[in-house]
């Protein structure tokens, strides 16, 4: 058994004065707790749920052009992904969600962090992205076309046991020539993803820049728009009453558009995250008003958005609009629900061990979490 002595507990369920117990990789006390096997004082420290990244992308390592990935073999890919997954532990970051590597290499590396073979997050994937012929990601992705296409292109994914089924709905910035704002798949298709991926009572993703494509999303049942970066007023209403989820993923333009050209990002690609970036602060406008659920996400591998930077969102989101406590809560609470995780995001007995300890209060201070002085997961002192 494992104690964490002395510290103030916070989470989104509030702050309290407790010891925490750790056995066998679960929380199995939250008091007073007796003598343990190994305690480590943390008195005038506060102990937090480890943090959940909704959108991340493991194969992909921060480099100003993602389209040189091509150039890499699987098993190169592979090791960066190993890489980029232990610094994400490391940064405090206990669990996260593939939204796009070739064929079943996030698939495989969350099965390997789950056999103790590399550090990581907890991984849930969806495998390849399903996108349209010659569409945003298509380099990387399952391309499909029409509804018996995008059917297999579901099945596949859940074959190889994905956790999520992932989309493009419209065009995105890092691909040359997509429109970031234009429609892609239809609404029939949508349609047919959200139906096939329900059959097997799977949780589905869309990225989703235009309005267009997000209400197009939103009325197929998608459980989560990914960027919505021009999101309007009716689109973030139609969000939030279906109880759909918004992953802004602030970081990815903040990368492009911070690094520029001077940096090696394509032309294309700053051109269009400058245009992006001057409408996203409506769009945290409208889904704050509307209550949208936000679940923290950072497109994690985009340019200069690097894996060990992920706690930098949460301060992000805070400066758009949300409060230290709401930011607490989408990179918790909600995005274990988003997730499918009902034992995460909460410091809470029988919940697993995944934890940090910070040096300042998070519902306080959002830069708090982008230096752990602790890190625990499943059970295990990782940092």
């Amino acid at each position: 058994m494992l104690v964490l002595r002395g510290a103030d507990i916070v989470d989104a369920t509030g702050i309290r004065d407790a010891d925490v117990a750790v056995e066998n990789g679960e929380i199995v006390s939250v008091g007073d707790v007796p003598e343990a096997d190994e305690e480590i004082d943390v008195s005038g420290k506060f102990v937090a749920p480890g943090l959940i990244d909704s959108h991340i992308h493991a194969s992909m390592d921060g480099r100003p052009d993602v389209t040189t990935m091509n150039h890499d073999s699987e098993m190169m890919l592979s090791y960066r992904a190993t890489a980029n997954l232990r610094d994400a532990l490391h940064a405090g970051v206990t669990s996260v969600r593939d939204l796009g590597s070739p064929t079943t290499l996030a698939l495989d590396a969350g099965k390997a962090v789950e056999a103790g073979l590399i550090d990581g997050p907890r991984v849930v994937a969806c495998g390849q992205n399903v996108v349209m012929t010659g569409g945003h990601g298509h380099w990387f992705g399952r391309e499909a076309d029409g509804e018996a296409e995008v059917k297999k292109a579901v099945r596949e994914q859940l074959k190889r046991g994905a956790g999520v089924i992932k989309c493009m709905a419209t065009g995105g910035v890092l691909t040359e020539g997509a429109v970031t704002g234009s429609p892609e798949f239809d609404e029939a298709e949508l349609n047919t993803l959200v139906e096939t991926a329900a059959a097997k009572h799977v949780p589905t993703a869309a990225h989703a820049h235009g309005t267009e494509g997000i209400k197009n999303a939103v009325k197929a049942g998608i459980s989560s728009i990914e960027h919505g970066t021009f999101m309007d007023r009716e689109a973030a209403e139609m969000m939030a009453d279906r109880g759909t989820y918004w992953v802004p993923t602030a970081k990815a333009l903040h990368g492009i558009v911070e690094q520029g050209t001077d940096a090696g990002i394509p032309p294309y690609a700053v051109e269009k995250a400058e245009e992006a970036g001057d409408a996203f602060e409506d769009a945290f406008r409208h889904a704050l008003e509307a209550g949208v659920t936000i679940a923290m996400g950072t497109d994690a591998g985009t340019p200069f958005n690097f894996h060990r930077d992920i706690p930098e969102e949460l301060e992000l989101m805070v400066e758009y609009g949300l409060s230290p406590d709401g930011a607490l809560e989408a990179a918790t609470v909600n995005a274990a629900d988003l997730l499918g995780l009902s034992d995460v995001g909460l410091v809470e007995e029988g919940y697993r061990a995944d934890l940090v300890v910070l040096d300042t209060n998070p519902r306080t201070d959002e830069t708090a979490w982008q230096n752990p002085a602790t890190v625990v997961s499943n059970g295990n002192i990782v940092r």
